[in-house]
């Protein structure tokens, strides 16, 4: 690669971080105060437990999930009666948190039984690794093992502060997950290949408010943050009754 050539990169994925923190800061404003004035009508604390507009058919949230046959980023059936779409970034340790703690539970229970579908998103908040890390997890998912690359990245991530994804570490966390051809995965994570679904991830999630990792959407209820199992399996469970109703 000529030096040209690093310093576009260098100056595109600059521009992008930056684009990504002046969205997620204004949504972090817009939705403190459009939270605080709805919360003091209504007399309760905020939380992903309350009724949402999607409940009634109104909001974006439950069009979210692609359903897209052969999709390396989704697990579960395209026709579950439930789908979670998963935001999330490689340097967040809630989403590690998550990946460790819930994940296993829930594909034992709900996505094994033809219940679930998880669907990933990417929305690299945390910086130029944050993207670098997206870009790596779409390498991985190109030769078949985006869930092994991402369980082997949260596996190694500490329980506070953001992990240090270097171009190197990714490489060596692909290696782990069994990815095949490494030279292949390290030009495509250095590359800008997947720069415009990357986009569109984070597009559809600051679309519909989303503004922090992880954020889940549960058939159009919102879940935030690392929740613990309890709170995912009564959402599942109150979405999949609906759903049969």
């Amino acid at each position: 690669m000529t030096a040209p050539t690093r310093r576009d990169t260098s100056k595109r994925d600059g521009v992008l971080v930056a684009v990504l923190v002046l969205v997620a800061l204004g949504l972090i404003i817009y939705l403190a105060t459009s939270r605080s004035g709805e919360d003091a009508k209504a007399g309760t604390e905020p939380g992903p437990q309350q009724t949402s507009s999607a409940e009634t058919g109104s909001s974006p949230l439950a069009d979210l999930p692609r359903r897209e046959t052969g999709d390396p980023m989704a697990l579960g059936a395209t026709d579950a009666p439930v789908t979670m779409v998963m935001y999330e970034d490689y340097r967040c340790p809630f989403c590690a948190k998550f990946s460790r703690d819930i994940a296993p539970s829930l594909i034992d229970r709900y996505i094994d039984a033809g219940v679930l579908r998880m669907e990933w998103r990417d929305l690299p908040i945390f910086g130029e690794q944050s993207l670098l890390a997206a870009r790596a997890g779409r390498a991985a998912a190109e030769q078949g093992r985006f869930w092994e690359f991402t369980e082997a990245v949260y596996a190694a991530a500490p329980d506070r502060g953001h992990p240090d994804l270097t171009a190197d570490a990714l490489r060596d966390f692909a290696r782990e997950a069994g990815v095949d051809d490494l030279d292949r995965f390290t030009k495509d994570m250095n590359s800008d290949r997947f720069d415009a679904a990357i986009e569109t991830d984070i597009r559809e999630g600051t679309g519909v408010g989303v503004s922090s990792t992880p954020t889940f959407v549960v058939n159009g209820q919102p879940v935030l943050g690392a929740q613990p199992l309890d709170t995912f399996t009564s959402v599942i469970d109150a979405a999949a009754d609906a759903a049969h109703d």
